[in-house]
């Protein structure tokens, strides 16, 4: 196991990482590996030959009928997790250095972001950055523009609104809109 799978599981368990320091320079090379991968996707006409590429991107095989529209950005790409059925809508960013699980037939619509990274909130502590992942369960949808913080579980079949920002947990068969998402009146 290289040092940079090293941080990245220990990402994936919740680590926190000062992003300033030599230890944490294998984790750029993953970035800069995973920007040239990004951009072969980004640019590529062929279905058949995105899925290829979206698996060297995530590190696994992708079942064939997850679909990405491009364009797409994530950083790390080999922390993502996605299950059949998933449909990752258009221009959506994805810092998954945390970890992002998404269950069978999630839906994710246009510019949605899904956040696992944070910065600690003392100002001579900024360079250390903590992992918290997203879980997202099967049937889900996510409307335009939505972004899900940290350490988020979005529960199965709910609904988040358009431009809502996700800032808690969510329970299953639930509609959640707003800034920050809340319960919408009438639905719970």
């Amino acid at each position: 196991m290289t040092q940079a799978d090293e941080l990245i599981k220990a990402a994936l368990n919740g680590g926190t990482f000062n992003f300033r320091d030599p230890s944490f320079a294998p984790l750029f090379d993953v970035q800069y590996q995973n920007a040239v991968l990004l951009k072969q996707f980004n640019s590529e006409a062929n279905p058949a030959t995105r899925q290829e590429l979206l698996a060297k991107i995530t590190g696994r095989k992708v079942p064939d009928n997850v679909m990405v529209i491009p364009p797409f950005q994530t950083d790390f790409g080999r922390n993502i997790f996605l299950k059949p059925g998933v449909l990752i809508n258009t221009d959506c960013l994805f810092d998954d250095g945390g970890g992002i699980y998404l269950d069978e037939n999630v839906l994710i619509g246009p510019r949605v972001s899904l956040i696992t990274l944070n910065h600690d909130t003392r100002p001579d502590h900024r360079d250390l950055v903590t992992a918290k992942a997203i879980h997202i369960h099967k049937n889900a949808w996510l409307g335009t523009g939505t972004i899900v913080l940290p350490g988020v579980t979005i529960g199965e079949n709910a609904i988040i609104g358009a431009g809502s920002v996700v800032t808690r947990d969510v329970p299953a068969n639930s509609t959640y809109v707003g800034d920050p998402a809340k319960p919408m009146k009438g639905k719970e």
